[in-house]
């Protein structure tokens, strides 16, 4: 009766052309004070416990870092390195896209930050080289989910949190599926392209992909210092969190130098938006 009562009120409300947002959260309360046996002083006291769950402090900091990662550059540096890789298999910017989106995702734990990092350049990229507009963003959207199960995810710390589940394990959990689904979205990409007769880039030399690896190899680093800082047992994913915000607001300000100190305020700014929301 509940369970019905909810999901009617849900749709209903998403019928009427409520945000999917507003709905949810209203459905949700007026299920529990109709039918429910809580009061809403009750309800106030557990959204407040809930959300102050240490481990939920992880994602601020992750938004923070992938938000000092988009705006320092180090998007463009690890599509160029992913380009140099795959680029010269055919439909090789297409595979190109998915594996920058592979490596961003391992570095900001969030799939809308990698589909904006990455589609906003690649994209407009993939079209001027002859790819349909629709195959374009349909890629970038498709691969950017891979965020979800590539670690640090934030959809797992939220998960971990609402569950109990160790994070670090979740984590550990993810990366495979991740790297098989990315790598079967490469070959499926790759089959296409041979039928579709989708073009290629020119073959890199090793001088050119290890230069396209030096560049991006500060931004890549901060894979290896957030897992391994994780497994090894050097930091709880919360701590590793903040040291992957501090490591991406050094490499962007003093490393890169692609943002000075004036335009932090912005990346701040832009970054407590997306938390709240």
């Amino acid at each position: 009766m509940t369970t019905a009562a909810l999901f009617t009120l849900l749709f209903v409300f998403i019928f009427m052309g409520m945000p999917v947002a507003v709905a949810l959260g209203l459905s949700s309360l007026l299920t529990i004070l109709l039918l429910g046996q809580d009061s809403l002083a009750s309800l106030s006291l557990k959204l407040y416990e809930t959300s102050e769950h240490f481990t939920l402090l992880a994602i601020p900091f992750f938004i923070l870092s992938g938000a000092f990662m988009t705006t320092g550059g180090v998007a463009k540096r690890m599509i160029r390195f992913a380009i140099a890789c795959v680029g010269h298999l055919r439909g090789g910017l297409a595979m190109a896209s998915v594996l920058a989106c592979m490596l961003f995702a391992a570095v900001s734990g969030s799939s809308p930050a990698t589909v904006v990092a990455v589609g906003s350049i690649v994209i407009a990229g993939m079209v001027r080289a002859g790819y349909p507009q629709p195959f374009a963003a349909g890629v970038v959207c498709n691969a950017g989910t891979l965020g979800i199960l590539i670690p640090p995810s934030i959809v797992m710390v939220v998960y971990g949190a609402a569950t109990e589940t160790s994070v670090g394990k979740l984590f550990m959990a993810g990366v495979i599926p991740g790297i098989l689904l990315g790598l079967a979205l490469m070959l499926a990409i790759y089959v296409l392209a041979k039928i579709r007769n989708l073009p290629r880039q020119p073959r890199a030399t090793l001088g050119e992909i290890a230069a396209a690896g030096r560049d991006s190899i500060w931004g890549l680093m901060l894979i290896v210092i957030i897992l391994g800082g994780i497994y090894g047992g050097v930091f709880t994913p919360t701590e590793a969190a903040a040291v992957a915000a501090v490591y991406a607001f050094f490499i962007a300000v003093f490393v890169y130098r692609d943002i000075g100190m004036k335009n932090v305020p912005g990346v701040l700014l832009q970054a407590g938006t997306v938390t709240v929301m």
